[in-house]
């Protein structure tokens, strides 16, 4: 009970911190804006009236500047008592509750890089959840009730955290899996603003662990994941199978539901907006703003998943930079599931839009430039669905069940 009186301190603390942080550095954008605005305004003012004008602008600078200076300063002292000082006692940890939790998800997905230097609390470590708490991977074996040989690991997508699963507020794949094939299902929660690469180690390291402390020896280790989750699993599988890691052996099934293997366009939009407002003095702040995004955002743009893509790089650079092709994982069966916002994903909104965050042809691993490699007769595409319609939807699920039945003997015989 002391440590979660703790955790929750600190939670609440360095989320009050963070508030009044990000309201001071607000209020210096609007200012920002403001003297843009005004600079031009004036300056076609001594057009007309000549050097008149530049008293007057010189008092409106100054007072304006004072005002936005003490706006932004007492917001940034009102996070820095807060984070002395406030609590919410007898609440639950906030990490640890659904609302709580999908708060910070979407935290980290927009800037969780930032927090993991700034504030650590607030990003957190890769783990296993169990109705919210987070778990050792040495201790999940006992705290579920019948550990299979059978495993299937869940990974959420970008501003997600598990609980996303329960979309629509149905039982959740993990949940029917286990009912309906008897398996052991584990969610993971992780900082989805961290570079994707830097997650798939994360992710390997923890999976290695927990094969190792698993009750019973692992015979099929499956991996599904949402968007990003589905990029997360791929740089895992690839790095384990580089450095040789005995866990990777097991994997039998990676599925990836409206994984962008190929990048997204609207990443590739704000990376190009971005680079345009910072050009012109009035929108400069929001180009700012927008270059803020993480570098598990960024990776999106062309689907980045090892550490050579980004290390050394301009992330703002606004040229292309090569992509290295990770190969799937040898032996193990891959599946791709896409959706499109139209009937067909031929339609030209379809073809413009995709899913609403991922087209088509990305989710599927191919287009005219670049091939993932997946088996064609491996995919699975549902119309008229969103991006995130995929987190529970009752074909993806009949899809999970008869891939995820693959007997791990014929699997295992192919490597």
């Amino acid at each position: 009970m002391a440590e979660q009186t703790h955790q929750r301190k600190a939670e609440v603390r360095a989320l009050a911190r963070l508030a009044g942080d990000e309201l001071g550095g607000a209020v210096d954008g609007i200012a920002a804006v403001h003297r843009a605005i005004a600079g031009r305004v004036f300056a076609a003012v001594r057009l007309g009236v000549g050097p008149a004008a530049i008293p007057v602008q010189a008092v409106h600078d100054v007072i304006t500047d004072g005002v936005y200076r003490i706006v932004s300063g007492t917001a940034v002292v009102a996070g820095q008592v807060a984070e002395r000082a406030v609590d919410l006692p007898g609440a639950e940890v906030p990490s640890r509750t659904v609302y709580g939790a999908g708060f910070l998800g979407a935290l980290q997905g927009l800037i969780g890089d930032s927090l993991e230097d700034s504030r650590p609390i607030l990003a957190g470590p890769m783990t296993v959840r169990v109705d919210g708490a987070p778990v050792a991977p040495e201790q999940v074996g006992t705290v579920v009730a019948r550990p299979s040989r059978r495993v299937v690991v869940f990974l959420h997508g970008l501003v997600e955290t598990e609980h996303a699963w329960r979309f629509g507020g149905r039982a959740s794949y993990a949940e029917r899996i286990e009912q309906d094939l008897g398996y052991s299902t584990l969610q993971i929660r992780y900082n989805s603003g961290l570079h994707i690469s830097e997650n798939a180690r994360q992710l390997s390291e923890l999976l290695a662990r927990l094969v190792e402390h698993w009750p019973v020896e692992i015979e099929q280790l499956s991996l599904v994941g949402h968007s990003m989750g589905g990029l997360i699993a791929r740089g895992a599988c690839f790095d384990a199978n580089e450095a040789k890691l005995p866990w990777v052996q097991r994997v039998r099934h990676l599925v990836c539901l409206g994984s962008p293997h190929l990048g997204a366009p609207l990443e590739q939009l704000v990376h190009f907006a971005s680079a345009a407002l910072v050009r012109v003095p009035e929108t400069k702040p929001l180009g700012r703003l927008l270059r803020r995004r993480s570098a598990g955002i960024r990776d999106l743009r062309h689907g980045s998943l090892v550490d050579e893509d980004w290390h050394g790089a301009d992330t703002d650079s606004l040229r292309r930079r090569a992509i290295r092709e990770v190969p799937l994982l040898d032996g193990a069966d891959h599946y791709f599931v896409t959706a499109c916002v139209t009937r067909s994903p031929r339609h030209p909104l379809g073809r413009i839009i995709g899913d609403g965050l991922v087209l088509t042809p990305s989710a599927s691993g191919r287009n005219r430039a670049r091939r993932i490699g997946f088996d064609d007769a491996n995919g699975l595409h549902i119309p008229a669905a969103n991006h995130f319609t995929l987190l529970n939807h009752e074909a993806v699920y009949e899809g999970l069940r008869r891939w995820l039945s693959t007997d791990p003997e014929t699997a295992a015989a192919a490597r």
